[in-house]
């Protein structure tokens, strides 16, 4: 049975340093006249029932957007696993869907697809194929909440690498053949000379 989409809260993850891009607040970076988490949660939003957003700066510009904002508990910008902890401390449904701030074109289909790879797990991940090799893309991915005390016992154990977490589960790989689509910016130099993968 395909899960509802107003039983899914869509995360934009935006918490972290932007390091690569010289320390701004990357969802907050214009790309195509709007910015970068404007696009993500114009993607995301038909395909959920409530759009959150993880931030740990300028969270009333966040909310300008009409986003409820929830920052990291865990210090020093833990990475997106503390987003997602923040994400499922304060999610009423029983699903949730992550996507970074940095990735504008992601599937509109993507939280069905991942809802279809859920059925028999607690998570399902989105994975792309290039040259018959697969790659995961673990901040891609659509959970169960009550995988909340997991995540909190794999944080508070030192551990930070999203993926791994994934790997303890009971997960599922969801493969994406047009990799182009999870195509992310890492320099400002990549967002200002992207041009829109074909649709």
């Amino acid at each position: 049975m395909p899960i509802d989409k107003t039983d899914v809260t869509g995360l934009i993850l935006a918490g972290g340093r932007g390091t690569r891009m010289g320390g701004v607040d990357k969802g907050l970076q214009p790309f195509q006249g709007a910015p970068l988490a404007q696009h993500a949660l114009a993607r995301l939003a038909p395909q959920v029932g409530l759009v959150i957003v993880n931030a740990n700066r300028n969270l009333e510009v966040y909310r300008a957007m009409g986003l409820a904002v929830y920052s990291d508990e865990v210090p020093d910008y833990a990475g997106p696993l503390a987003g997602m902890l923040a994400g499922l401390d304060h999610c009423a449904t029983p699903y949730l869907v992550t996507v970074p701030c940095d990735t504008p074109y992601f599937p509109h289909d993507l939280v069905e697809r991942l809802g279809e790879g859920l059925i028999d797990s607690d998570i399902a991940t989105a994975y792309t194929r290039e040259a018959d090799q697969l790659s995961p893309q673990p901040v891609f991915c659509l959970m169960r909440t009550t995988l909340r005390a997991s995540l909190r016992a794999f944080i508070d154990s030192g551990q930070r690498k999203t993926g791994l977490w994934a790997r303890e589960l009971r997960g599922a790989r969801v493969i994406f053949d047009d990799a182009a689509a999870f195509a992310n910016f890492n320099t400002l130099t990549e967002l200002t000379e992207a041009r829109p993968p074909h649709q």
